[in-house]
């Protein structure tokens, strides 16, 4: 009788790289946003019917006439073009992984998930363009590609070589650690509705809004998360109060966030080993993205300090992944 064949263990640098292009892409997205380039291309998935940019003067001709309602711009069309080739890119490596993975008999169900959120999230930037930015949809853009970027690490950190640790750490450690992810994916969901609804300088001074520690806001309509179709959401819809809340709440919560990773992050790095160097360099995203977001209002919005906000979310979640990971697979943990 034959021995079934094990399940190859999958190698851990096709997730690596594949992670690292997701987090251009989630990086260029922001980039494009911040831009005010996300309308750039007003179909999906060419360019004014071109694979490309029109640059021939018939092509832009024949592009403005199609589109009069908004005529080609060069610098903002090709910002949504390279975010979308890289995102294509991405999903053909993600493809990759799949087949990969069903060939191999191990991990698919990681792989095979994969594939359907970069299906869903290519939805989600069609409408995103179709919906004419509308908030909800830009959100849960932002959040599909935070998503890919999570699962495509948890896939590399899978693959990994791991030596279990002699020690091993406490179950409230765990279970802390995982709730810090619940904690940051809030925040990074509110960072996104906050740039979604064009409300990043609503309050322009810190560590006050306008001179007061809580000022005059409108909660219910800043959270409004559906107003109907056929709004263009280009540059805002909210008054001042609704903004001025969607804009405290982000701020509010990133006190809490910071408070709660910074005390996980300490008592992690009472840990031994591998658990102390994942919590520095989880403390020190984390202060760097409170000190980017505090820079952004000082500094009123400049573009690659409020694209580096966007980054380095993304390493912060990336690095409180594996703090946890890293908790988790350290095997059965004393209480």
């Amino acid at each position: 009788m034959t021995r079934p064949t094990k399940p190859r263990v999958a190698h851990p640098l096709p997730w690596l790289l594949a992670a690292a292009l997701a987090l251009v892409v989630v990086i260029l997205g922001a980039y494009t946003r911040l831009s005010d380039a996300g309308l750039g291309c007003p179909d999906w998935p060419g360019c004014y019917g071109h694979v490309g940019v029109p640059a021939s003067p018939a092509a832009l001709d024949r592009a403005n006439e199609a589109f009069a309602h908004r005529p080609v711009e060069p610098a903002k069309a090709w910002k949504e073009m390279v975010h979308r080739y890289a995102a294509g890119l991405l999903g053909l490596m993600v493809l990759a992984l799949t087949v990969s993975a069903w060939r191999r008999a191990a991990g698919r169900a990681l792989a095979t998930a994969l594939l359907a959120l970069i299906i869903f999230q290519a939805a989600l930037g069609m409408w995103t363009v179709t919906l004419l930015l509308k908030p909800v949809v830009v959100m849960g853009h932002l959040l599909g590609g935070f998503s890919v970027l999570s699962l495509l690490w948890l896939g590399y950190l899978g693959a990994r070589s791991f030596v279990p640790a002699r020690h091993r750490p406490p179950v409230r450690l765990r279970r802390l650690a995982l709730l810090g992810i619940v904690v940051l994916v809030v925040q990074i969901a509110l960072g996104g509705w906050t740039s979604a609804n064009y409300a990043a300088l609503a309050c322009p001074t810190f560590p006050k809004c306008m001179g007061e520690w809580w000022p005059p806001m409108d909660m219910a309509d800043g959270f409004v998360m559906w107003r109907g179709l056929g709004v263009n959401y280009e540059f805002g819809v909210l008054d001042s109060p609704a903004r001025v809340a969607v804009h405290m709440a982000h701020r509010a919560w990133a006190v809490v966030t910071f408070l709660y990773l910074g005390a996980v992050g300490i008592y992690a790095l009472r840990q031994p080993g591998s658990l102390r160097a994942a919590a520095a360099v989880m403390l020190t995203l984390l202060v760097a993205q409170v000190s980017l977001g505090i820079a952004n209002i000082w500094l009123h919005l400049p573009l690659p300090v409020a694209a580096a906000h966007n980054a380095v979310a993304a390493l912060l979640l990336l690095a409180l992944l594996t703090l946890t990971h890293t908790l988790y697979r350290s095997g059965t943990a004393r209480g």
